[in-house]
């Protein structure tokens, strides 16, 4: 079955051709897609060449099974099914500058970081460029004349490791003929895949680089993350420099505070020395306790203040991320997994 959101207009409109339909149903069939209406909705197409669709074709690979909204702030998380069953989870966050959704580009993920409960079941496959695609259209339906503005890559799976499809979703939501979202909404967020951060650099699509770094050492952030065996935290640094140099945009740097790992004084300013003369930002995120890590704690308050206050002082551009959704499991991977143990004891005769 063909992933019809997977491609563009001038693909699509070919596609259609094969089949020996005339060009113009191109652009009445992409309308209907990118608004996620389903193939029995799309009123001005002929019966015959729905019926048609509906056999070769998915509309939407993307359904919502379960939308969960907060009473805290309206945040509202999605667990998604995909056409083959798997799940993935979103997350939509209100903000006044706009309708934020932070997405999902694999099954899983299997880069294996400490804190993060995506990669507890490692990765079970990467999402095609309309599954990512998807997701954004099944929310602006929902959202009922409201829509998606800016996307954040940092749902399940690691974005660079999915490269070509990532790649094609981007151009897809960018295409003017198709949802026309700006890239300079989008926020790309990676474990520190070396090779594909000098690949993006060169993509010349104007997005947000976000390096997980979660530590301030080579040493720390092989604890946290088996891609610093790989990758040095030098090499990585080198990457985000580059980034900067051939897009003129900053980078930002996640950092997870661990308590009792990561978040002493003299950590800051080892990172503070490290990120010198680099245009970016810090984004300070205390630890979402995950029951599976039980080993890795949160910080104290008094812990996250002197490290952000350590960094101010030696003039790093550093927040602290708004914590949203947190009645509703909004860090990414809860839902999934929760969801996956509910249905196997259900499957084992256990209520």
């Amino acid at each position: 079955m063909e992933q019809l959101l997977s491609m563009n207009l001038p693909e699509l409109t070919d596609w259609l051709k094969a089949l020996r339909y005339p060009a113009f149903r191109g652009k009445q069939l992409y309308e209907w897609l990118l608004k996620g209406v389903p193939f029995e909705g799309m009123t001005n197409l002929p019966k015959d060449f729905r019926a048609k669709l509906a056999r070769t074709a998915v509309a939407n690979p993307v359904r919502i099974r379960d939308a969960f909204v907060s009473r805290l702030d309206g945040t509202e998380k999605y667990l998604y099914e995909l056409d083959d069953g798997n799940l993935i989870e979103g997350v939509l966050m209100r903000y006044h500058h706009g309708n934020t959704l932070c997405l999902s580009t694999q099954v899983g993920c299997h880069m294996g970081c400490a804190f993060c409960a995506s990669t507890l079941e490692g990765c079970v496959r990467s999402l095609t460029p309309g599954e990512m695609l998807g997701q954004i259209v099944a929310v602006n339906a929902r959202l009922n004349g409201d829509r998606v503005d800016n996307v954040v890559l940092m749902g399940s799976g690691e974005p660079l490791d999915n490269y070509d499809n990532v790649m094609k979703f981007l151009r897809l939501m960018n295409d003017e003929k198709g949802l026309n979202m700006s890239l300079r909404g989008v926020s790309l967020s990676t474990c520190g895949l070396v090779p594909n951060m000098y690949r993006l650099a060169e993509e010349g699509l104007p997005v947000t680089l976000s390096l997980s770094l979660h530590a301030p050492n080579d040493e720390i952030r092989k604890k946290l993350m088996p891609v610093a065996k790989v990758y040095a935290m030098d090499d990585v640094l080198a990457a985000c420099r580059n980034y900067v140099e051939k897009t003129g945009r900053r980078v930002i740097f996640e950092y997870a505070m661990v308590g009792d790992v990561n978040c002493e004084p003299a950590h800051a300013d080892e990172l503070a020395h490290r990120l010198r003369g680099l245009q970016c930002h810090v984004n300070l995120i205390p630890l979402n306790e995950v029951k599976e890590r039980g080993a890795l704690k949160a910080p104290t308050q008094a812990q996250i203040d002197r490290f952000m206050k350590r960094l101010q002082e030696r003039h790093i551009s550093v927040t602290r991320r708004r914590e949203m959704g947190d009645d509703i499991q909004g860090a990414c991977g809860q839902l999934r997994r929760r969801t996956i143990m509910n249905e196997e004891l259900e499957s084992n005769g256990v209520k």
